[in-house]
This record gives structure tokens, sequence and C-alpha cells, in this order.
């Protein structure tokens, strides 16, 4: 939807509308993927239908303004467990309408599109509007992204942590805590260029990885990471390249397909969600080991096999993390 030269623009527009530490300015005008969106003022309260919304909430010190959450993957960041724990759970996939409606917050934030897009599966934006309540979805998840193609998305560019920060100073501007949104954007910035500077030093050559996240069941093709989701971005960062060349968000790659590949690690979505069998990390461990093609891969016999957060493969401020994470663990397997 956007390129990165709009995105580059977009965030400018933000800095000069606002000075550093100043107030919002209502009423605020946004435009998000695609709706024109006006605040009065600083919404009371909140729901957060997914995880990553939630957590950029949390950091920017707005837990008591959150009133009731849903889709989640893993446990929420340790720092927040106990905030977290007084927050009603709507559900832990896909809420109803009625039990988000039911909470009348001033906004509804939403990590995906699908969730309350055109053909949303909780609702449309249309049908939240009609009950007076605005919604916000983050960016990350419609800039340069089709959401019509595939299932789960389909980018026409590489994800960036732009579209992260994009979502952490909108939300803190229309929570009027502006100052809160520029530091979690520059600790975030710190951090991705400290572990750029440590991958740069360990001179890979042609080194490779495949992320899987899970699959539908455990004997059918697995759910991978496509080209320019997230971990496309982490291995671009990183210095690896991506064996899975589709653009889908989390495209099926057979395991004949990655094995003739040959991936020089593979990276492991670790989660406490169980929609899938797959979702549970020591599956994928044993299915790795055992199955007759996965189990011949160079990664496999030589265990460069990572384990990461299974939340922090999406679009989220834990991405930072999660190349903290890799980083480390190329730094031990030495693929010089």
């Amino acid at each position: 939807m956007h390129t990165k030269t709009v995105k580059a623009a977009l965030l400018g527009a933000v800095a000069f509308a606002l000075p550093a530490h100043a107030d919002t300015a209502y009423p605020l005008n946004l435009s998000n993927c695609g709706v024109d969106l006006t605040f009065e003022e600083a919404p009371e309260s909140v729901v957060s239908v997914g995880q990553a919304g939630t957590e950029i909430l949390y950091s920017l010190g707005l837990g008591d303004k959150v009133t009731g959450t849903a889709v989640w993957f893993t446990s929420v960041l340790p720092e927040f467990a106990d905030l977290n724990a007084d927050v009603e759970r709507l559900a832990d996939n896909d809420p109803s309408f009625e039990s988000v409606v039911a909470k009348r917050s001033d906004l509804v934030t939403v990590q995906y599109e699908w969730h309350i897009g055109p053909q949303g599966i909780i609702a449309t934006r249309e049908q939240f509007s009609d009950v007076g309540i605005p919604t916000y979805v983050l960016p990350a998840d419609c800039w340069a992204k089709d959401n019509t193609r595939g299932s789960d998305g389909t980018r026409s560019a590489l994800f960036d942590m732009e579209s992260i920060h994009a979502g952490v100073t909108e939300l803190a501007q229309i929570f009027n805590v502006p100052e809160k949104g520029e530091a979690l954007v520059a600790d975030l910035m710190a951090r991705e260029a400290a572990v750029i500077d440590k991958a740069k030093a360990l001179d890979m050559a042609d080194a490779s990885a495949v992320f899987w996240f899970s699959s539908a069941e455990m004997d059918i093709d697995p759910y991978v990471a496509g080209a320019k989701g997230a971990p496309g971005y982490m291995m671009e960062k990183l210095g690896l390249r991506n064996v899975v060349e589709s653009d889908e968000e989390w495209p099926t790659v057979s395991w004949e397909s990655i094995a003739r590949a040959n991936p020089s690690i593979i990276v492991l979505a670790r989660m406490e969600r169980r929609r899938f069998s797959a979702d549970d990390v020591e599956e994928k461990l044993e299915l790795l080991k055992s199955d007759p093609v996965a189990s011949q891969m160079d990664a496999v016999k030589n265990d460069r096999i990572v384990i990461l957060d299974g939340h922090s493969m999406d679009p989220s401020i834990r991405n930072v993390a999660a190349l903290e994470t890799l980083v480390e663990a190329l730094q031990a397997f030495d693929l010089r």
C-alpha cells in the first residue's frame, strides 16, 4: 500500500506535527489502513484484539485503559505479567463481535486486518463504526501488504521496523502520551542498530535459514516464513538467505523442497497457543528428528536449531528481541 518513501514521509509528518514532549493537539486526524480517523480527545478505554497491540499499549503505560484483550500466541512480556492478569481476556484466539462491543470501549485496536477488514472474521470496520466504536489497525499489517491474497496476506515490499515505529507513535498520539512513544521508538532503534553491527562482524558466507511457525497437521506441509514478512526482515538484517521465496506471509512449503534447499539453520516458533499440534515446539523437534526427509538436513544433523518466541515472528515490538536471540545463536554456530 505504501512505498518506503511514503512511510518515511508519514513518519516525518508525525515528527513535525508534534514537537518533542508536546501534548497531542485534538482533534487528531489520522489515515489508518485506508480509513480516515478523527479523535476529539484521548480514549478512556480500549479493547486490544491482538497481542502485538496489547504489548504496545502496556509499553506506553496505558494498561489501565485496556479493558479486554484477545488473540494470544505466547505469555505476555514478563514485566507486564501482573498488569495483564487483571485485564479480561475475551478469547485466546478470535473473539466474537458481541464480546468486543460489550466492553463499550472508546477504541478497538487490531493486529490483523483480516479480523476487521472487508471480510472481517469478527466484523467489518463499518460494523464497529455503526455502533460508535472507532478501530485502529497496526500499520505493519497493511503497509505494502495485500490481505486479500494468501491465507495471511501477501507483501509487495519487505517488512520494515518503521511500520512498528509508526504504530507506536500513532497510538502514543491517540492517547496523548507522545513522549512515551518517542522513548519506546528510540530504544527499539538503538537495540536494532546494535544487533546489526554484531551480525556484520560474523562475516557469514551464504548462510541460509527457514522459519517454521506451525502446521495445520503434523503430516502435511508446514507454515514457514515468506520472503518479505518479519522473519524475512530479520534474515536480511542478519545476512541470512531465506530458502523460501514466496511473498505470502506464511506459505505452506513441502519438507522435500526445504530439504533440497538445505538451510544452514532452522528457526522454530515456541508458543502457548494450541490451535494446531505443531504449535507445540516439542512436536516440531520430534518431527525434525524422526521424519525421513527433514531429519537429513544439515541443520538437523548438526543441531543448528534456534527456538524463538512465536509472537516475535509476527510484526511486533518483539522483533528486536528476536534479532538479539538470533545473533547470539549465530555467534555460537560460527557459519563463516
